[in-house]
């Protein structure tokens, strides 16, 4: 096989995409939408106070909400910070 044998084994290895994953927070009877505001505003990059509102009210209404999803790295850290900051999650979701 030479150099060519190996080109091709690189490309196939650059277009395998890396793995996503969705962090989803569900409804429960302990947490205030106060604190799930609070909680995805201090933990998720670029989450501003009235998007975390309306997931608070999607969460209650619906059950539950993914409240962010991209690279699985970052899925797993933020899915592990908000359930230590006592959210309810649903296990974490490849996609």
């Amino acid at each position: 096989m030479g150099s060519s044998g190996q080109t091709l084994l690189d490309r196939q290895r650059l277009q395998v995409p890396y793995p996503n994953g969705r962090v989803i927070v569900l409804d429960d009877d302990h947490n205030t939408f106060q604190h799930v505001v609070d909680v995805l505003v201090r933990h998720l990059p670029g989450m501003t106070p009235d998007r975390a509102w309306d997931l608070a009210h999607r969460i209650d209404g619906e059950g539950a909400a993914e409240v962010w999803s991209g690279p699985l790295e970052q899925a797993e850290l933020y899915h592990q910070q908000l359930g230590a900051e006592g959210l309810t999650m649903a296990p974490l979701e490849r996609c």
